[in-house]
């Protein structure tokens, strides 16, 4: 019997991509597409049709906040999940090379609070006097 706690080895918090998200599916440099199950800042775990095999190096295009990226990527692990007559689906873990902010950005970024309002020195507003006096035909010079 184990008296050992479970001892997390993930890198990065997961999670579920929505199916309206760009980042649901993805693309290999090969043209396959992949649907990803769940996703961090350094790997994704994907599953489709195309063989992956443990150890190989695939280029994976992605849609994330920062726009279309190309990552470089580690096949970690990949198993045959559904086995039908017709089609076998394939999942795969792969690692990608650098961090990439896959994480979901909603609104705008606000400004630091200990930064606060500056105060700024703008322009006088016109005198009145000069705004409103009539335009004549003729300079007057005194």
């Amino acid at each position: 019997m184990r008296t050992e706690r479970a001892f997390e080895r993930r890198r990065g918090t997961r999670r579920r991509p929505t199916l309206d998200e760009p980042l649901s599916q993805i693309r290999l440099r090969a043209g396959r597409e992949l649907t990803v199950i769940d996703v961090s800042d350094v790997g994704l775990l994907a599953e489709g049709e195309m063989r992956l095999l443990p150890g190989t190096h695939v280029d994976v295009h992605l849609v994330t906040c920062d726009g279309r990226l190309l990552i470089r990527s580690r096949v970690v692990r990949a198993f045959v999940c559904n086995l039908g007559p017709h089609q076998i689906r394939y999942r795969g873990a792969l690692s990608f090379d650098r961090r990439v902010q896959t994480g979901l950005v909603v609104g705008y970024s606000m400004p630091d609070a200990a930064s606060g309002p500056t105060e700024r020195e703008g322009n006088p507003y016109p005198d009145s006097a000069n705004v409103l006096a009539p335009l004549s035909a003729e300079p007057s010079f005194p």
